[in-house]
């Protein structure tokens, strides 16, 4: 399967944020995309879930060659696409085991239904690998979870969910150096030549447990280099002011704006 953006532009409160982003994303495969704050990252990860915030402007968004751009968060997700958040929302009162047990129902087909006991021990197993401690099924979606256990939780609803395309939106941020290594792994074992995988992050830490197959740059809302693991090394060495500076980029001013929090989780 592909997942395909075609000269998108998109922009948000009247401020335009990418212009023009082509990436294809093939199964099996690893992007990594890195760039300066405020460059239209997130927001790619975003309008390919359907953040209602957003308008695609121009372009489109091909799901194995299909447009997806007028298509619900839900239709997306059943889809299997997959949004691993920058600042996972707390949703008190919805334990984490009714989420990801309604998560999978939804993508059932009318005559499917789950089996119950293989989910729980799924469950199980997949808490102890990202070492979340016990009773986690009983506790309320992320909250009073630490910063940590937040991401641990996007990676362990991954693992449950198996997605055909994820998004990890900074998954790295918030992390010890052991629990980045643990995320790292345990990420790595679910990539498959069903899974195309997405990276969004600033640092070379977590491309060290995650190796990408491409590496993409970032500035001013579209893509301006692509290349290799050289390139992270580059980058983590002299930031990106040799890439402006060999493509003759200048910074823009942009307008301030707000997204405030999307109301529906990605994969439901």
């Amino acid at each position: 399967m592909t997942l395909e953006f075609k000269n998108l532009y998109v922009s948000v409160e009247g401020n335009m944020i990418l212009k023009g982003i082509n990436l294809k994303v093939n199964g099996g495969e690893t992007h990594a995309i890195m760039g300066p704050n405020g460059t239209g990252k997130s927001t790619l990860a975003q309008v390919c879930m359907g953040h209602p915030k957003y308008k695609v402007e121009s372009g489109d968004i091909l799901f194995d060659g299909k447009s997806i751009v007028d298509m619900s968060v839900d239709e997306r997700a059943r889809l299997g696409i997959f949004l691993g958040m920058q600042n996972p929302i707390e949703v008190p009162g919805v334990t984490n085991f009714d989420f990801i047990k309604a998560a999978l129902q939804t993508r059932m087909g009318k005559d499917e239904h789950l089996r119950v006991g293989k989910f729980i021990l799924k469950f199980e197993s997949t808490s102890q690998e990202l070492q979340m401690g016990k009773g986690l099924a009983h506790r309320f979606l992320n909250q009073g979870f630490s910063g940590g256990e937040k991401k641990r939780n996007e990676i362990l609803q991954m693992k449950m969910l198996e997605p055909k395309f994820t998004f990890l939106d900074e998954i790295d941020s918030g992390l010890d150096v052991d629990a980045l290594k643990l995320v790292g792994e345990q990420v790595t074992k679910q990539k498959s030549s069903d899974l195309g995988l997405v990276l969004i992050t600033h640092y070379q830490r977590l491309l060290d447990y995650i190796v990408p197959d491409y590496v993409h740059i970032m500035i001013n809302g579209n893509i301006v280099k692509t290349g290799s693991l050289e390139l992270i090394t580059k980058i983590d060495q002299e930031g990106y002011d040799w890439v402006k500076k060999e493509l003759g980029i200048e910074e823009e001013n942009k307008k301030p704006y707000s997204l405030g929090t999307c109301a529906t989780k990605t994969m439901v």
